[in-house]
């Protein structure tokens, strides 16, 4: 049985929620306080977990012999003993804070004990020795990316696919003693994904001495979630892969754009994916006085929290909608102090569709703090801004044409890891700071058969027409300043899309972005006015 029959074998067990009147958006949450239950007895069974372990009458084999109205009064008793640390009588059950961040404010909804017995049942029969040959943590993640990919809620579209994680990661190339932070940290896919490039890289860290395995276990990894049931599925796939944390666990209860952001101590790797949708939610960040720019738009707060909060020399990775390159007003403040601190190396322009939101466009924005040459600089740091344009004339990617997957018919073998950004993680180049020799022109996925924008090459003279055709090209800071008065949504590729009347998006798809783009709009007539009535 492979992960992927097990993962669909617990997103059956849906159906049995359902029935007991359990929300579509809550079926994850409900399935994996009983989950991670049965994966901490399995664990334990097999010597991987030995530390946080649960208490007694609190475990596995007190319930999976259980029955009818007894076996739920007992599951209830037990999520409020690992909630509390206390039983019905205040007795103390455990003292472990991780376990009870954990399950703090766990309840559940069952109400009919068959549907109980029917999901422990089910758990029981599964072949965990097969899964624990793959990691149960990696079957977690599983589990959330299916939730992701299935809910309508609206929640996928903060889950960032694994692909482009782990691309993202395979470019900063964390190292060993190295603090790597998560400010947006949802179910830390960055976090646990980084922390497996650097066990792969070091015999799952049997190489390293018993102080530097004890760093990457309980200090190389932080992470910050406003929402309480997401941190919990996040402490859980912490856990789960072996990322224990300090006392609060991996990932802090907060807002990284208020208090708990500015507590935060400054790290050498930031990889991030700030939430999107809407640009208003920043409100928090005009309380901190270590953020320059007051800004209601949460995507640009999240930025300045991210390069502010680097060591010098630190880098970071983070993905931003397009409205972060060409927004005006602070906008353009943001951008300019980012080029001004940073060495902003590359931008990479992903394909619509890579989301579980429709018509989300975004970018991955790689920087260093300091200049290529002094990582203590703090002006003029970025010379040249590389980048690579994935996005135009590529497939519209979706739950039938997943992105990363090499099944699709134009899957490059020759481009390593990735069938779609294996080709960009060529040419980004070895150095993790954006320092590699880079040479433009790359002309992956028909890149030489579209049409250039006439414009653009006009106005970057001295450019051959082979190269126009190019996904990956460098431009100047001066460029950036004169010709695009500092806005960095660049692009010199036209799009078959915008010419060609029968190809475009489906209409949802367009609905979709011209709502995104009419919200952004009025957020900022909101902003104006407030501004306004306060003077």
């Amino acid at each position: 049985m492979t992960n992927n029959d097990i993962v669909q074998k617990l997103w059956n067990l849906c159906d049995v929620l359902r029935d007991d009147g359990i929300n579509y958006s809550d079926y994850v949450t409900e399935l994996v306080l009983l989950l991670f239950i049965k994966m901490v007895h399995e664990n334990t069974e097999a010597g991987v977990l030995k530390r946080h372990p649960l208490p007694e009458g609190c475990r596995w084999t007190d319930i999976n012999e259980k029955s009818g109205i007894n076996l739920l009064n007992d599951y209830k008793r037990i999520l409020l003993s690992l909630s509390t640390g206390k039983d019905s009588d205040g007795n103390i059950v455990h003292e472990d804070p991780l376990i009870s961040a954990i399950y703090a404010d766990a309840q559940t909804r069952l109400r009919e004990p068959r549907h109980l017995e029917q999901m422990i049942k089910t758990l029981d029969q599964i072949d965990w020795f097969s899964a624990q040959k793959d990691g149960l943590g990696d079957l977690y993640e599983g589990l959330l990316e299916k939730n992701a990919s299935e809910t309508k809620s609206g929640a996928g579209q903060y889950f960032t696919p694994r692909a482009l994680i782990n691309s993202m990661v395979r470019c900063i190339r964390p190292q060993i003693g190295e603090v790597i932070q998560d400010p947006a940290v949802g179910t830390a896919g960055f976090l646990v994904a980084a922390d497996q490039y650097m066990r792969d890289q070091t015999d799952n860290y049997l190489d390293l001495s018993a102080k530097e395995a004890d760093f990457q276990k309980n200090k190389a990894f932080v992470g910050v979630e406003l929402v309480p049931n997401t941190r919990r599925l996040a402490l859980m796939n912490c856990l789960l892969h072996g990322m224990e944390g300090d006392e609060d666990g991996v990932v802090h209860l907060g807002n990284a754009l208020g208090d708990a952001g500015k507590d935060l101590k400054q790290a050498d790797i930031i990889l991030a994916n700030p939430p999107f949708g809407t640009s208003k939610g920043g409100e928090a960040s005009n309380t901190r006085d270590d953020l320059t720019y007051k800004t209601t738009n949460k995507q640009l707060a999240f930025l300045q929290h991210i390069y502010r909060n680097l060591k010098p020399g630190g880098r970071a990775a983070v993905v931003l909608p397009d409205n972060v390159l060409f927004e005006a007003g602070v906008g353009i403040d943001v951008r300019r102090d980012l080029m001004n601190k940073c060495n902003l190396h590359t931008i990479l322009r992903l394909p619509t569709g890579i989301f579980y939101a429709q018509g989300v466009k975004t970018n991955v924005l790689f920087f260093t703090k300091g200049s290529a040459k002094n990582k203590h600089q703090e002006e003029n740091c970025t010379e040249n801004v590389w980048v690579y344009d994935l996005r135009t004339n590529m497939p519209s990617f979706g739950k039938r044409t997943p992105f990363g997957k090499a099944d699709i018919g134009f899957a490059q073998e020759e481009f390593g890891k990735d069938p779609h950004l294996g080709a960009f993680e060529q040419v980004f180049g070895e150095s993790s700071d954006g320092t590699s020799k880079r040479t433009e022109g790359e002309y992956s996925f028909d890149a030489q058969e579209i049409e250039v924008d006439k414009e653009v090459v006009e106005e970057n003279q001295g450019i051959d027409d082979r190269l126009a055709h190019s996904r990956w090209r460098s431009f100047s800071r001066k460029w950036i300043r004169e010709t695009k008065g500092d806005s960095l949504d660049i692009s010199w590729l036209k799009d078959k899309n915008s010419v060609d009347a029968a190809d475009l998006p489906e209409p949802d798809t367009l609905a979709m972005e011209a709502r995104a783009e009419l919200k952004a709009a009025l957020s900022e007539l909101d902003a104006l006015l407030a501004a306004l009535e306060a003077s």
